[in-house]
């Protein structure tokens, strides 16, 4: 018997970093999916994973919920992915998800959204170290949804006409790094990062009822004030910095990074008669436009 599943990548609309230290973020997902297909076999467990070198998400995945459900690992696993793993689109957590629900139909085991959440977050901590799960939980019950630290708060947000243009800025970011990068900062001036995340918190909790207004007005003053604390925390980089201005100058309701920083992506939020000018202003300010619909 031959299982297929998917699951989708997401996108960090607000609350990056803070939501590591115990805050609220709110994240979407995105219309590029991972496909798993998983079928029992009479050997040792095969991985065939041609877009993605790193299998330890898969392998740790399977190893959990053997262990879980007390079945045997003689399968043979195949990946495929609408999209590249350069872009920060959680293909680690699409992947996990992914592999859950296939081995949960395979081996026809109950399992509840709660339980593949708390499944795959395991598995995020036990291979990367760090993490809130919010990328899991984005892959998991999709939409957009309001998050807070390791699932203690999963709340589906209903919002309509999310009009986002995505930039990449050109360099892969390494989340994990970064994560432990300002961790260690922290340390060292916890009272003033504490203020800063708190900042990013209320701007969280004014954006949950912003996106569900439909009043992009806000949402978006509310995107430029999130950056600005990304800058604070010194995670931006001029070029996304640039890229982000050069969206709001054309008439962007406002931009700001998405994700780690340190590179990858920007978002915009616009109305649909200005898209296609803030897409030339990315693109002039060394931008590249990544097109996936939000929201899925």
């Amino acid at each position: 018997m031959n299982i297929k599943t998917s699951a989708p990548g997401k996108l960090m609309l607000f609350g990056e970093h803070a939501v590591v230290y115990g805050y609220p973020c709110i994240v979407t997902t995105v219309s590029p999916r991972i496909y798993v297909e998983v079928e029992k076999t009479s050997g040792l467990l095969k991985i065939d994973s041609p877009q993605f070198k790193d299998t330890r998400f898969v392998q740790e995945t399977v190893k959990l919920f053997c262990e879980k459900y007390n079945v045997n690992n003689n399968l043979l696993i195949k990946t495929h992915s609408d999209f590249s793993s350069q872009y920060g689109f959680g293909s680690s957590s699409a992947v996990t998800v992914a592999t859950i629900l296939a081995l949960s139909k395979l081996f026809q085991t109950e399992i509840s959204k709660k339980e593949v959440f708390d499944l795959g977050y395991k598995v995020v901590i036990n291979v990367q170290g760090v993490g809130s799960g919010f990328d899991i939980a984005a892959a998991v019950f999709g939409g957009t949804i309001y998050f807070v630290t390791g699932g203690k708060v999963i709340e589906p947000l209903f919002v309509k006409n999310l009009s986002l243009v995505i930039g990449y800025s050109g360099v892969k970011a390494d989340t994990s790094s970064i994560v432990k990068n300002l961790e260690f900062r922290i340390h060292n001036s916890e009272s003033e990062y504490k203020k800063i995340f708190e900042k990013i918190g209320k701007i969280v909790e004014e954006a949950k009822i912003s996106l569900v207004k439909n009043d992009w007005k806000t949402t978006g003053e509310l995107m430029n004030k999130n950056h600005r604390l990304l800058q604070e925390l010194g995670v931006s980089t001029e070029k996304l910095d640039k890229m982000c201005h050069a969206a709001i100058n054309v008439g962007a309701f406002g931009a700001k990074l998405s994700g780690a920083g340190g590179g990858d992506c920007m978002i915009a939020l616009a109305s649909s008669n200005k898209i296609k000018k803030v897409e030339l202003a990315i693109i002039k300010a060394g931008g590249e436009i990544i097109n996936v619909k939000c929201n899925i």
